[in-house]
């Protein structure tokens, strides 16, 4: 695994001490549960060069491995918990990333600020799909993917897929991609 890689575990696990960040505390599990999970993204979609926002960043999942896999992308991280965003602009800097930008607010009161600035919108673990496309859409240039990841029961409830690709992580974890294309113009 890459020095950077190594030395986000070690930062991740030195700050979860004060803040919690993360539940998962075991380097393995970090590697598997987080990065792996992360970077199943890629087997979605070609970020490269693409300008991509994390909804709902937390600690950096699944924006900051996407953008040690693919450094020419140009992320913006949007997270509301004021500590995360702390922790989020000190990993930026201590793994020396460019291209990347730390917003403390919610999704919903930033789509003004961000209108149709993102090609791809990511988020785990923060809305159900219909509440996620509220979100993200109006984030998104016509035509930009949001790529949702989902456990292994989901259900797009009453909303266009356009893919629906299901990930087995390296120890067994199911994970489902769910991939959704804004209209290139309003109906």
């Amino acid at each position: 695994m890459d020095d950077k890689f190594e030395k986000y575990i070690e930062e991740l696990l030195l700050w979860n001490k004060k803040f919690n960040l993360t539940s998962i505390t075991d380097p393995k599990e970090i590697k598997i549960k987080h990065f792996e999970d992360s970077l199943s993204i890629l087997q979605a979609i070609d970020l490269t060069n693409q300008s991509v926002v994390d909804i709902g960043s937390g600690a950096g999942f699944p924006g900051i491995p996407l953008k040690l896999a693919r450094p020419g992308i140009l992320l913006t991280l949007i997270e509301a918990t004021r500590k995360k965003t702390e922790f989020l602009n000190h990993i930026v800097k201590t793994l020396g990333l460019s291209g990347v930008v730390v917003v403390w607010g919610r999704a919903e009161t930033l789509k003004n600020k961000y209108a149709e600035k993102f090609d791809v919108a990511v988020a785990r673990a923060v809305a159900k799909l219909p509440e996620l496309i509220k979100l993200a859409f109006p984030l998104l240039k016509p035509g930009g993917i949001l790529i949702a990841q989902k456990g292994p029961n989901v259900e797009p409830a009453g909303v266009k897929v356009k893919e629906i690709k299901e990930i087995t992580l390296s120890n067994g974890h199911k994970r489902t991609l769910v991939v959704v294309e804004k209209a290139t113009h309003p109906r």
